[in-house]
């Protein structure tokens, strides 16, 4: 094992294939006018997203010679928006980002994420962008179904899931055979909501693309909320033959409001007696002084190219995972 850890797990065809993507990509975005920018991968503040874990190293140096924390990012989306903030355009960004104590077969801790922003699109349009590019990128037509997380749960489980309890998303967990269940103590509702689209929806996806959008309120995380009778955050996510790709939202623009929902999330993790990270100011003063009207998503690039190349592994499109780092 040892005698051939030096070597990369990717086959020379997968990592040319990584390469005629990425160019795919950039031409893609250049067609469109959309503009290719890069922002810092280490930053003063961290993600506060309770599902999150970051990276951190310590800069020593001019102005820190005592040492000062930095945090890989987990998504370039803040800095990204404060470009935006002072009048970018529309732009996307390829870059590598980090998320702590994540592995598996979809999984590793440094991986590969495109993501853009477009100014003036709601959460549908971007949906097209991102139908549009991704046939682009496997140059051929790929069925696509697009409908509501309320319509998903109903249809696969005949759940409403806007306004079912924990407890009966519980009991249909159990129902369900989801492995111990019986035994979890999730906080609320979301929990279960999480644990059935992922043990009981997600491995019945189907082939083709398939776009859920507009999610309970409770899962809105950097998206807005549309009011009514009951209010729905303007999210959507990408599945391509039953594996989650993206992850995309009509933004949220109140400063004010952003700072509520990390205060919600800092919460959560001191519940959960986890650290309490730095808020990215930054990114509220950028809020504070007007985000234009926008729709942005954030695409996995190595699980893209794990069903462009028909891999079962996120190493077979790797040139080094963590374990040979």
């Amino acid at each position: 094992m040892l005698a051939s850890a030096w070597r990369p797990t990717a086959s020379f065809e997968n990592l040319r294939l990584r390469s005629n993507l990425l160019q795919a990509i950039r031409q893609f975005f250049q067609a469109r006018g959309v503009v290719e920018v890069e922002t810092p991968v280490c930053s003063a503040a961290a993600v506060s997203d309770p599902a999150l874990d970051s990276l951190s190293t310590i800069f020593t140096g001019p102005g820190a010679a005592s040492g000062k924390r930095l945090y890989l990012h987990t998504s370039p989306e803040f800095a990204m928006k404060r470009l935006l903030a002072a009048g970018s355009g529309p732009i996307y960004q390829i870059c590598k980002v980090f998320r702590d104590g994540e592995g598996g077969r979809y999984h590793n801790p440094e991986f590969t994420l495109l993501e853009w922003y477009r100014p003036g699109y709601d959460h549908h349009q971007l949906m097209d962008e991102l139908t549009e590019l991704v046939r682009y990128l496997f140059a051929k037509p790929i069925d696509v179904r697009r409908l509501s997380y309320g319509a998903l749960f109903l249809e696969r489980l005949g759940i409403d899931p806007h306004g079912a309890s924990g407890t009966a998303l519980r009991s249909h967990a159990i129902a369900a055979g989801v492995a111990g269940a019986e035994q979890l103590e999730l906080e609320d509702a979301d929990g279960w909501l999480d644990l059935l689209m992922t043990h009981c929806i997600e491995p019945n996806m189907g082939p083709g693309m398939v776009l859920v959008y507009d999610y309970p309120a409770s899962q809105a995380s950097l998206a807005r909320i549309r009011p009514g009778p009951r209010p729905l955050a303007e999210r959507f996510e990408l599945y391509l033959d039953g594996v989650e790709l993206a992850n995309g939202f009509h933004e949220l623009t109140d400063a004010a409001e952003q700072r509520r929902r990390f205060g919600f999330d800092l919460e959560r993790r001191r519940r959960q007696n986890r650290p309490e990270l730095p808020l990215d100011e930054h990114l509220l003063a950028a809020l504070e002084a007007g985000l234009p009207d926008c729709s942005g998503v954030a695409l996995g690039i190595d699980r893209l190219l794990m069903c462009m190349a028909g891999a079962d592994h996120i190493e077979q499109v790797l040139a080094f995972p963590i374990d040979r780092a």
